[in-house]
């Protein structure tokens, strides 16, 4: 089905029902990018263990091994949820936001996480200070969180 098809099945606008749609393709998507990680030559940071860390130092509690897994777990699959949900809302009145099929929100994304937020933060190191391969791993691994978030919630907004 084309992308004016769909449109019309979407009669109505929510952003409820967008944000729920996107949260869903964020989360499949959110398998895909560890999927496809797992196949790209491998990264030599884990942005979601030293922010568990940091947290941890924060509130004066030392975790566990155990407790920082857990707590990057709900990291990894938090930020796709939220990040889902954001574009499906944003999607849901700004429809030029599903760019490329996804892969413009997912440049995006990565942009501001690994180019603004996480290096500001003192969680991952600068993008010059990566290789090339590490930089192209990175940027392979958003478009395909892009789109995913953007085939599933393509898929999802119509039944709900």
């Amino acid at each position: 089905m084309s992308k004016n098809k769909q449109l019309e099945v979407v009669s109505e606008r929510s952003l409820a029902k967008g944000m729920l749609a996107g949260m869903i393709g964020g989360l499949a998507a959110t398998v895909g990018k560890t999927l496809a990680e797992r196949a790209l030559p491998l990264k030599t940071e884990e942005p979601q263990l030293l922010l568990a860390e940091k947290i941890s130092s924060k509130v004066g509690h030392e975790l566990s091994v155990r407790e920082k897994q857990i707590v990057a777990h709900t990291l990894h699959w938090g930020f796709g949820a939220v990040a889902g949900a954001a574009y499906g809302g944003v999607a849901e009145y700004f429809p030029a936001a599903t760019g490329k099929d996804g892969a413009n929100f997912g440049m995006a994304l990565a942009t501001l996480t690994h180019d603004g937020g996480l290096p500001a933060l003192g969680l991952i190191a600068a993008k010059k200070k990566l290789s090339r391969v590490e930089r192209t791993s990175e940027a392979v691994s958003y478009v395909v969180f892009g789109l995913l978030t953007e085939t599933v919630r393509r898929i999802v907004r119509p039944r709900l």
